[in-house]
């Protein structure tokens, strides 16, 4: 699955669009790499996600086409 539309259905990012620019200006992270939006997602990988001055790592868990609001935190786990 896409970078874009795992963080998007996993619901660390709102929006598909706003995923795919945060990645085309280098602000995400598979693996302690800089990755574009078309990065292929796989299970184990460490996402860093840059919001300004907070980074976020979370591990994929699952990757799933659709989830609902209440399903998407069962996609990753927040890492340290």
């Amino acid at each position: 699955m896409r970078l874009d539309k795992f963080l998007k259905v996993s619901r660390l990012v709102k929006r598909r669009t706003v995923a795919k620019e945060m990645a085309d200006k280098g602000r995400i992270q598979v693996n302690g790499k800089v990755v574009k939006s078309s990065y292929d997602v796989k299970i184990d990988d460490i996402i860093e996600i840059g919001y300004g001055q907070r980074i976020v790592k979370a591990r994929v868990l699952d990757l799933r086409e659709t989830t609902k609001k209440a399903e998407a935190m069962d996609l990753y786990e927040l890492v340290d």
